[in-house]
């Protein structure tokens, strides 16, 4: 691994939501590298990356010449962040083809100097779920952006199966919330438009009857797992969670503790045919290989949440 003053590093999709954390965060640990951000702003925001001293790429990554960008350039690392991430996209042809051909292309371009990729896959490729997921599941997507992610994963691992020396990290995010979301709208997590929803004075609306659980784990956590995984020492996927499942009930009283709000939920239809009703990462593998460790279980993590997203 070069040294920290030396680090060329590349972060795809850096202007969204999980990206923009990231790159603030390789600025702040290590302030000397060189960071390159690509983005469309598609899904993500200039306003994210306030404070950043890089250089950005606008530019589409299904249809980008990385030979004619960078020619010769050589990066230590690429996160690729970028991807399609409204599943509610059931545009099969946009969401596989701008999702699988990006990654495709980046590979090809990282290959030539058996460039360190972390990429990001997601928990959706799970499909419906009773337990906890862990990676050698059988992947099961329910919609066409999951389909895209295991697209991605089975490209992954054939590419580092070819060559031990070359390290690709694909990591399976699961139900990520914090700073720098609210540019996405209705994709934005539901810990977000909850709160909203709270401080504006109304019941907060959940699916009846509120016994949904989901893995919500904290961007803070995310972008430790990923810094974890640039440091991994052999190839794989991992699932990052908090490794908890929460109900939708629990999360509306936590909202409740931490707004000093007293609302009950207002329960809804669900109206979507296909929905996780239950995520929960084992992350078994993460630990040993990553020596990833969540640090905020939800209490926490919504608690920071809320002091960044309604300053006193």
């Amino acid at each position: 691994m070069p040294s920290p003053s030396s680090l060329n590093l590349l972060v795809t999709g850096g202007a969204g939501f999980i990206g923009s954390n990231l790159t603030l965060a390789l600025q702040e640990k290590f302030p000397q590298a060189r960071l390159t951000v690509i983005d469309d702003f598609r899904s993500g925001d200039f306003k994210n990356l306030a404070g950043y001293h890089g250089d950005f790429i606008a530019q589409d990554l299904a249809s980008f010449d990385w030979e004619r960008q960078f020619g010769d350039e050589e990066f230590d690392g690429i996160f690729h962040l970028a991807s399609i991430t409204d599943t509610t996209d059931h545009n099969q042809f946009r969401q596989t083809h701008d999702n699988v051909e990006s990654f495709r292309r980046l590979l090809a371009f990282a290959r030539r100097n058996k460039t360190r990729v972390v990429y990001a896959s997601s928990a959706a490729t799970y499909g419906s779920a009773t337990g906890a997921s862990s990676e050698s599941s059988g992947a099961a997507p329910a919609n066409v952006y999951a389909f895209s992610k295991a697209i991605m994963d089975n490209i992954a691992r054939r590419t580092a199966g070819c060559d031990e020396n070359w390290i690709i990290v694909g990591l399976r995010f699961f139900n990520v919330y914090g700073p720098r979301e609210a540019h996405k709208g209705v994709p934005a997590s539901m810990i977000y438009h909850l709160s909203r929803q709270m401080t504006a004075g109304q019941r907060p609306r959940i699916f009846k009857h509120g016994e949904q659980q989901r893995d919500f784990v904290y961007v803070k956590d995310i972008v430790e797992g990923c810094l974890r995984g640039f440091e991994a020492g052999q190839s794989g996927i991992y699932n990052l969670g908090s490794g908890e499942a929460r109900s939708f009930n629990e999360l509306v009283q936590i909202l409740n503790r931490t707004l000093g709000t007293n609302f009950e939920p207002d329960y809804i239809e669900n109206p979507h045919a296909h929905y996780q009703n239950f995520t929960q990462a084992d992350l078994t593998s993460a630990r040993e290989q990553l020596r990833y460790e969540p640090r905020y279980r939800l209490e926490e993590g919504v608690a920071d949440y809320m002091s960044w997203l309604c300053p006193a």
